[in-house]
């Protein structure tokens, strides 16, 4: 996919690596970009800048979902690619709260499901569309410090891979996002990311969007920010038990894991 004249969706566009993307669209000459983010000001924000469009959603809300998707079908005819970038990173293992289990279930998992039930069927009878779900390295491997995180990104993973297997021959293209460390707010704040084995080799969200042009041009269904997690991948599926047991020790030199109290 070439970006020009296309209709781009962008949700958490507001921030990080959603707002590099919606700078990158809009300079790579793409008809209408529209910025999503639960932050309406950051949003606007984006969107003054870009000469975009800025429409507050919650992600977690499916009905939020489908009127964003009906608001810009009936402006602008049709989306052409719709980005499910909006994420929730929280610290803790099963012990974590259900309410944090709740919302990262909500946040980066339902969000891409609520989003496929709203374009897929415009997108199925055109016989065209493609998704961009931002999942993260952690889909294929694991993240330190946040089981919520882990397994929402593995679920999200499975989601993309499905429907790219469903509705591939229909026309429908999908590509999954998956870097490590990026230099945004989440990386930064997030109780997960306190060792540096994630800042050393953080990008910006600048590179970020560059390889996502480079991937949809391709149209690869991993795209990969950090090469090395291609290799991390088959170790995994090589060796299992040998990925386990160096990400223990990874584990045991970050000292991300703290006693919950509970």
């Amino acid at each position: 996919m070439q970006i020009r004249d296309k209709v781009v969706v962008v949700t958490g566009g507001g921030n990080g690596i959603g707002r590099a993307l919606c700078r990158r669209f809009a300079a790579e000459g793409a008809r209408a970009v529209v910025v999503a983010d639960r932050k309406s000001a950051d949003a606007e924000a984006v969107a003054k800048e870009i000469s975009g469009i800025a429409l507050p959603t919650d992600v977690a809300e499916e009905a939020a979902v489908k009127q964003l998707v009906q608001r810009v079908i009936q402006q602008h005819g049709a989306i052409d690619l719709f980005c499910s970038n909006a994420g929730l990173g929280v610290a803790g293992g099963s012990e974590a709260s259900d309410s944090d289990w709740q919302r990262s279930w909500e946040v980066n998992v339902m969000a891409h499901v609520y989003a496929a039930r709203a374009v897929l069927p415009a997108m199925l009878a055109r016989g065209e569309g493609y998704l961009l779900q931002t999942v993260s390295a952690a889909g294929l491997l694991t993240q330190i410090g946040s089981a919520p995180y882990s397994v929402t990104k593995h679920a999200a993973l499975g989601f993309a891979e499905w429907i790219a297997i469903t509705h591939g021959d229909q026309g429908i293209k999908v590509s999954a996002l998956c870097p490590m460390g990026v230099r945004t707010n989440m990386l930064f704040e997030a109780q997960f990311a306190g060792g540096a084995f994630l800042l050393e080799t953080a990008v910006e969200p600048e590179r970020v969007a560059d390889d996502v042009i480079k991937g949809l041009a391709e149209e690869r269904f991993l795209i990969l920010p950090h090469s090395e997690v291609a290799e991390f991948f088959r170790r995994k599926a090589n060796d299992y038990d040998r990925w386990i047991k160096g990400m223990r020790k990874l584990q045991a030199s970050t000292q991300v894991l703290q006693p919950s109290g509970r």
